[in-house]
């Protein structure tokens, strides 16, 4: 049997700049929102919460942005990553496809988390704040903010979904080993949580949840400011050294791909490896079929309206033009919790409403075959998150045995599996179950987005 390929690139093809897919596209975005004037915010209604070195990457149109020295110096503990050839795996489904892979379990947190956790805690370091809040669902992103934090003498306090805090100790153990606070949410410590609570008092939590406690208690401090993993503009933009990395990488196997493939949650590593190529297309490169792969029991891009909504439950943070299932929606507890979140990243919610980006949803355990067939082929375990872009690339693959064509697919393996065991455990003993939303909370969620007259 062939040996997988591996194609890796040395420190200095490291990427120096972050791409920004504003600069490229055909219509810019939609603004955001100010929830009280409904008017578009400026860089002050959001300096309570970011620095302004982030505050202005979230608004830029420049094409690149250069990555600090102190950042690059940390990346390369892991950067760049291998890119794989996934020979074995294409053998075992018989497809004329050609599978590549990037693989981002390698960093210190087992994923692509901390190419945003490391400058985000650069600039707020820089910037003299103290104190971190976030919030977490898988744990991938506390973690990770949680390693960042250590390295620049951050304190940082994670608001983990309760139900994933339960079901993932060992994230929240590693949290702790890297000195953060980690707590239940919704939780007792803030008055958003204490609400939640007096409604439902076993309420198993969610990100939006999570996001108005850590704001609420970053909004409280002057030496506290709020980190966000995934969503926001300028989170894509510090993933985009992955898919750099990746076209590099490609060139030296002498190929470039027909099909890139990410899973979305909030739409952090999706954009990571997507938006390069998305903006090699935009200015006239090759035409590339991008595929964004999402959980069936929270289908936000092939499910959700696209329409202007809160980013957390208690509506504290700004209205942003997304797909969203509504602020106060709660997934149920399916074990890809990193997917668990109401709205889609308004930039990748702008480029799939602009028709360049496809959108599928998969049921938990289909998405645990094809992880387990990629274990047994490749032999890295992913995380739950990873098993829907595996899920969505073996389709793309047996599409291209079907029809006797070979196509290159790349597909981002953005973390490993081996703090989610329980859920391994699960599916090998026949208790992992597809979970379906409820489509009454569904509906009640929806008739509840906020009116927005647009211009």
């Amino acid at each position: 049997m062939s040996q997988p390929v591996k194609y890796l690139l040395d420190e200095s093809r490291m990427p120096k700049y972050w791409y920004n897919l504003v600069a490229d596209l055909p219509k810019p975005p939609p603004p955001v929102l100010h929830p009280g004037t409904q008017k578009p915010i400026g860089p002050d209604d959001l300096a309570p919460l970011f620095p302004m070195a982030l505050i202005q990457q979230e608004v830029s149109t420049e094409r690149e942005i250069e990555i600090p020295e102190p950042v690059r110096e940390i990346y390369r503990q892991w950067r760049p990553s291998p890119l794989y050839r996934a020979r074995r795996l294409e053998q075992a489904l018989g497809t004329p496809a050609r599978i590549y892979y990037k693989n981002e379990s390698i960093s210190p947190a087992g994923s692509h988390k901390p190419n945003t956790a490391v400058a985000q805690a650069f600039y707020n370091k820089e910037a003299g704040v103290k104190r971190l809040t976030t919030e977490t669902g898988a744990g991938q992103w506390g973690s990770s903010l949680a390693f960042a934090g250590v390295l620049f003498g951050l304190d940082v306090q994670v608001f983990m979904v309760r139900v994933s805090y339960h079901q993932k100790p060992y994230r929240r153990a590693l949290m702790e080993s890297w000195g953060a606070r980690c707590v239940a949410s919704p939780s007792e410590e803030t008055a958003s949580g204490r609400a939640i609570l007096a409604q439902r008092p076993d309420h198993p939590g969610s990100l939006g949840i999570a996001i108005s406690e850590a704001v609420e208690v970053a909004a409280q401090r002057d030496d506290t400011k709020y980190s966000l993993g995934s969503v926001l503009s300028h989170v894509l933009l510090h993933q985009t050294v992955v898919g750099q990395e990746a076209m590099l990488q490609l060139e030296m196997a002498d190929d470039y791909p027909d099909v890139v493939v990410g899973c979305t949650g909030g739409g952090s590593n999706f954009a990571g490896i997507a938006f390069p190529f998305l903006g090699a297309q935009l200015r006239g490169g090759r035409s590339v079929r991008i595929v964004a792969v999402e959980p069936a029991a929270c289908p936000t891009l092939t499910r959700g309206p696209y329409a202007y909504d809160f980013g957390d439950t208690a509506h504290l943070t700004p209205l942003v033009k997304m797909y969203t299932l509504g602020s106060t929606f709660t997934p149920p507890g399916f074990h890809a919790g990193g997917l668990r979140y109401h709205g889609m990243a308004p930039l990748v919610s702008h480029v799939k409403e602009l028709g360049l980006i496809e959108a599928r949803a998969y049921h938990q355990t289909a998405c645990f075959d094809a992880g387990v067939l990629f274990a047994r082929t490749e032999g890295i375990l992913p995380a739950p998150e990873a098993n829907h872009a595996i899920k969505g690339a073996i389709d793309e693959a047996l599409r291209c045995k079907e029809e006797g064509v070979s196509q290159a697919i790349l597909f981002n393996m953005c973390g490993h599996g081996h703090f989610d065991m329980p859920a391994y455990i699960d599916y090998f003993a026949g208790k992992l179950t597809d979970q379906e939303y409820d489509q009454a909370e569904l509906a009640m969620a929806l008739s509840g987005l906020p009116s927005v007259t647009e211009v």
